[in-house]
């Protein structure tokens, strides 16, 4: 409020800012200006002191607990017995086709308004998604009579792979998951009502009734039917309700006075329905003291007690989703990476879960792909099927220019080369950024593999695809009978150069997607990563703790922090062969490693784990350049060639190295069906001086360890 005072006032900004800092900050009990001048001498001097200052605080505790601006709840819908504006003032908000109340909910309510919550949730959408996934293919589903006791759907929820689950994915919820093992629908009603601030608390004690490792306390013999079912936990609301119904014989409506009056925690009131509680507890012949006792522990719960029938609808949607994920992952999955397109975070936590579960994700294919995520059917005795990447998915491509891109092909068949596609889908659906990034990001390769030549060419590409739309625009009709009317187009070639590097390949389609999709910059590594002894970091439970795992894997982000003696941290993440990790690097590693964390190069880290809940943190001791590890220990390299004329130089090259241990073997694919494999004679020293020598060579396309 003395922020938007000074501004009506035309304070300066800097001096406003002083007195705001001067009000005590405590988001749990925000003071008052009355309480923030009796705490803090300064601004009580300030107000004698200084006239304006006095001003705005005077007006700033008149205005203070005011509405500032017109506001409505997120999902609240208000229902009257006669039309609304016979009951309460309206609002029409300019944004908005809705009318609102001017009252807020408590005074709605006292109007004798009905407010109902209707929640918006993405989920709906990713569950009927799902559904029509599976219709294409010929399965039916109906989400509202799947039975609640699937072994399948319990088993994924007790494995704690619950990734896309609503309610259930986040890591501790799936830490609680691997502890409790659900068996039944009430465990998700219980665990959804249970996983929240203050109830929390009581989970291993649920946890630990339900396995049987200690004895539920269900307060009264007369209440053990009310709490059998959470295992004498307090959990919902409607449990309070019954207690002082069943124990002293409160009325409905009593027993709801007396939840709302435990949720207030008013002393006044609370003392009185204590009271109302014990003497109808006594009337049942139920001992005083004992009564007391109760009270207290209803009261502790009901604080923060759940609406049962919330958390019910909660879990319906909650086990809808495991359900398909655990019967139809790859239709669930591909319905889940669409509700989240725009969330490259998201889509890589999901590449990992298809990892885990062996499903394969396609590149974008401009003659395959839709603009959102697809599902390509089983084929050749495949069990899953795979999910094809969105096209909307490429960083900058645009949803609209898509859906132009994928309806051309759909009418008019598939893209039959780079310049049937630049004529057909014009400059408006793909203009050089949108179409640099298809090409970076794979999904001109069914139309030409040669990302590089394409980026290059890109704009004689443009260029082609201007010439068409003026052909277009002027009608012209071909004496030839040329397709649609026109001309045979005469095209600009493109330039003729090599293909990037594998490394250089895989470095832009992380650009444009956000995640390596065609293949890993470690892959060609895998030998070498086994004789380094290097690990998953997927694979370390707590168990590893106090070991020493070394880990390799490609820079992709780091957040540096400040520790409280003022040395520079940082949390790094790498992108590994099984997904992305997370490693800390302490000041003195930092220090060392910043030049080699930004050189893009493979890396490799000697760590320390420490526990971290079921898994560890890694922090890293040391870090180095990966192809200098393996030149220690590599048995020799596989380099593939795109041609016959790469060979002699690429001999010379190798042949001026040093001598070693290790073979080298040139793999060149004549066609499709046919590839020629040649040792090298003697052995040399693949390090990373050889590597770097024979990765510049025109013609190299990849280098693999032996």
């Amino acid at each position: 409020v003395l922020r938007d005072v000074g501004r009506v006032l035309a304070m300066p900004y800097g001096y406003v800012d002083k007195i705001c800092k001067l009000v005590p900050f405590n988001p749990a009990h925000p003071p008052t200006l009355k309480e923030a001048l009796k705490a803090e001498p300064e601004l009580r001097r300030l107000q004698g002191e200084d006239e304006q200052v006095a001003r705005l605080l005077d007006m700033g505790m008149r205005l203070e607990g005011l509405f500032r601006h017109a506001s409505t709840h997120a999902a609240g819908v208000v229902i009257g017995d006669r039309p609304l504006d016979e009951l309460v003032p309206l609002y029409q908000d300019p944004r908005s086709e809705m009318p609102a109340t001017q009252f807020s909910m408590k005074y709605a309510e006292a109007a004798g308004l009905v407010k109902f919550d209707f929640l918006g949730l993405k989920t709906l959408t990713v569950l009927a998604r799902a559904v029509e996934f599976l219709e294409a293919r010929g399965v039916d589903i109906d989400l509202d009579r799947l039975p609640l006791d699937d072994p399948k759907t319990f088993e994924l929820m007790g494995s704690g792979e619950t990734v896309g689950v609503f309610q259930l994915e986040s890591s501790g919820m799936r830490d609680v998951l691997r502890q409790m093992q659900p068996d039944c629908f009430e465990d998700i009603i219980a665990l959804v009502a249970l996983y929240r601030p203050g109830p929390m608390d009581n989970i291993p004690r649920y946890i630990a009734c339900k396995h049987g490792e200690e004895e539920p306390d269900y307060l009264h013999p007369d209440i053990e039917g009310i709490l059998k079912e959470t295992f004498g936990v307090m959990i919902y609301q409607e449990q309070v309700m019954q207690i002082a119904q069943v124990l002293s014989g409160f009325s409905l409506g009593s027993a709801d006075l007396l939840r709302r009056a435990m949720g207030k925690k008013i002393k006044a009131e609370m003392e009185a329905q204590r009271n109302s509680f014990v003497d109808g507890a006594v009337a049942r012949g139920v001992n005083k003291d004992q009564a007391g006792q109760i009270f207290e522990q209803v009261d502790k719960f009901a604080g923060y007690g759940f609406n049962k029938s919330h958390a019910a609808a909660y879990a319906l949607v909650a086990y809808q989703t495991a359900w398909l994920k655990a019967n139809y992952p790859v239709e669930f999955i591909a319905a889940s990476m669409t509700l989240d397109l725009g969330n490259t975070d998201k889509l890589n936590v999901f590449r990992e879960d298809l990892n885990k579960l062996g499903i394969e994700l396609l590149p974008p294919d401009i003659n395959d792909s839709d603009v959102v995520f697809s599902v390509r059917a089983p084929e050749n005795g495949e069990e899953l099927g795979a999910i094809r990447y969105a096209l909307a998915a490429i960083k900058n491509v645009g949803a609209q220019a898509m859906e132009q891109v994928v309806a051309e092909r759909n009418a008019n068949g598939p893209f039959e080369d780079v310049y049937d596609f630049a004529e057909r889908v014009g400059t408006k659906a793909a203009n050089k950024r949108q179409l640099e990034n298809l090409i970076r990001a794979g999904a001109m390769d069914s139309l030409d593999p040669n990302r590089r030549k394409l980026f290059e060419g890109a704009e004689i590409l443009l260029k082609t695809a201007s010439a068409a739309e003026r052909e277009r625009a002027g009608n012209q009709v071909s004496l030839f009978g040329g397709e649609n009317g026109m001309m045979p187009a005469q095209h600009d070639s493109l330039p003729a150069i090599e293909d990037w590097l594998q490394i250089e390949r895989l470095k832009q389609e992380m650009d444009a997607i956000g995640l390596y999709i065609s293949a890993h910059p470690l892959d060609g590594y895998r030998g070498s990563l086994e004789r380094l002894g290097v690990v998953s970091p997927d694979t370390l439970t707590s168990s590893a703790a106090g070991s020493h795992p070394r880990v390799a894997g490609v820079f992709l982000r780091k957040q540096e922090r400040t520790s409280a003696k003022g040395n520079r941290f940082a949390f790094v993440y790498l992108s590994g062969i099984d997904g992305e990790f997370e490693v800390v690097l302490f000041s003195e590693t930092l220090s060392a490693a910043r030049e080699l964390l930004e050189s893009g190069k493979p890396l490799l880290m000697s760590c320390e784990a420490r526990a971290d809940g079921d898994g560890v943190r890694l922090s890293a001791a040391s870090v180095e350049d990966l192809d200098a590890a393996v030149a220690r220990v590599g048995a020799g390299l596989k380099v593939r060639i795109a041609h016959e004329d790469a060979f002699s130089r690429l001999k010379d090259t190798i042949e001026a190295g040093q001598r070693g241990r290790g073979q080298i073997r040139l793999v060149l694919d004549i066609d499709k069906r046919q590839t020629v494999e040649v040792a090298l004679p003697g052995a040399y020293a693949v390090s990373a001086e050889m590597r770097a020598a024979i990765s510049v060579v025109p013609g190299v396309v990849e280098l693999q360890d032996i």
